[in-house]
């Protein structure tokens, strides 16, 4: 089965971290696409070792990605 997650990746120092919000698991790599990769991994072990139970109280099934205008000073 697939499933359509969000990934948000941001870069920290010399690398990238990533980040599932709706399971709130995270990653890192060197660059961009390592980091995905590797968040793909932890998310697929996640479910691989996840009860039923474990997955239905971690997972948020609406997440909505946004951008907001704010007024600074």
């Amino acid at each position: 089965m697939k499933r359509q997650l969000t990934a948000l990746i941001e870069r920290e120092g010399d690398g990238y971290v990533s980040i599932c919000p709706e399971l709130d698991i995270a990653s890192q790599g060197d660059i961009v696409e390592e980091a995905r990769a590797n968040l793909v991994e932890a998310v697929e072990l996640f479910f691989e070792a996840a009860s039923e139970t474990e997955i239905d109280n971690r997972l948020h099934e609406e997440m909505y990605v946004t951008r907001l205008e704010v007024t600074v000073g």
